[in-house]
C-alpha cells in the first residue's frame, strides 16, 4: 500500500512539467549546488522561500525554524550558516520573518504550548528588551507586527556577531546580511533596511532600523 498517493502524483506531474520546460533541468541540478543565497526563515508552511522569491531549486539554500531565530547555542543553524558561507560561498544571507507568526504571538501573549516555550524564550527576551517601543502601540495586532519586525532585526545582528560572518569579512569574502519580512495578506516582501556587509556599521544600521519602528507608532 502506498501512503499519500496524491503527493507522489503531484511529484510526477511536477517533474514532467519541469522536464518539458527544460530537458536539462534535473541533469544540471544534480551536477552542482551553487546558490547565491542562504534563506533563514520561519517553519510556517505559508512562507516557502523558493516560491515567494521566484527562485528555482538549487538557487537558494534554506534553513527554517519556529520564528526564524538564530542563537549561539543552536548548532544546527550555525552549521547551516557555516556550510553556506565557507563551502557554498553564498553572497547573501536573508533572515525573513513574517507578519502573523504564531511563535512570536505566543511569546508576546505569554501562551504555553509545551517544549516550544523553551525555544520562544529568545523572542520573550526581545520583547523585554524593546518594552518601551512596543508599549507605544495600542493594539495587540500592532505590537505583534512590530515584534515580528524587531525579531528579524535582532537575528540579523546575531548573525553578524558570529565568528562565521566575521571570519568571512576579515578575509575579504563578499557577504551581505539582510532582514526582510513577508506579509501573508498580500504575498509581498518588505525590506526592513537592516542590511549589513561590514561589522563596523552594525551599531549604526541597527540603531536606524530600531528608530524607524519606534517612530512609526
Amino acid at each position: 500500500m502506498k501512503y499519500l498517493p496524491q503527493l507522489f502524483a503531484n511529484n510526477r506531474e511536477w517533474a514532467k512539467r519541469m522536464t518539458a520546460q527544460d530537458p536539462e533541468f534535473f541533469r544540471r541540478l544534480a551536477a552542482i549546488q551553487s546558490p547565491e543565497y542562504l534563506w533563514i526563515g520561519c517553519s510556517d508552511s505559508r512562507v516557502p522561500a523558493n516560491q515567494i522569491t521566484g527562485l528555482n531549486p538549487g538557487e537558494v539554500f534554506v534553513h527554517r525554524n519556529i520564528a526564524n531565530i538564530v542563537v549561539a547555542d543552536d548548532t544546527n543553524c550555525l552549521a547551516v550558516i557555516q556550510f553556506a558561507v565557507d563551502v557554498l560561498k553564498v553572497k547573501h544571507i536573508i533572515v525573513c520573518g513574517h507578519y502573523g507568526c504564531g511563535g512570536v504571538k505566543s511569546a508576546l501573549l505569554g501562551e504555553s504550548h509545551g517544549i516550544v516555550d523553551d525555544w520562544l524564550v529568545h523572542i520573550r527576551d526581545i520583547q523585554v528588551k524593546h518594552t518601551a517601543t512596543l508599549s507605544q502601540y495600542p493594539s495587540t495586532e500592532k505590537r505583534w507586527n512590530r515584534l515580528c519586525e524587531l525579531n528579524v532585526i535582532e537575528q540579523v545582528v546575531n548573525i553578524c556577531q558570529t565568528s562565521i560572518a566575521r571570519d568571512a569579512w576579515s578575509r575579504g569574502q563578499q557577504l551581505d546580511i539582510h532582514g526582510w519580512i513577508y506579509d501573508l495578506q498580500d504575498g509581498l516582501l518588505r525590506d526592513l533596511e537592516v542590511s549589513l556587509d561590514d561589522p563596523n556599521r552594525m551599531k549604526q544600521v541597527y540603531s536606524e532600523a530600531i528608530d524607524k519602528i519606534r517612530h512609526s507608532a
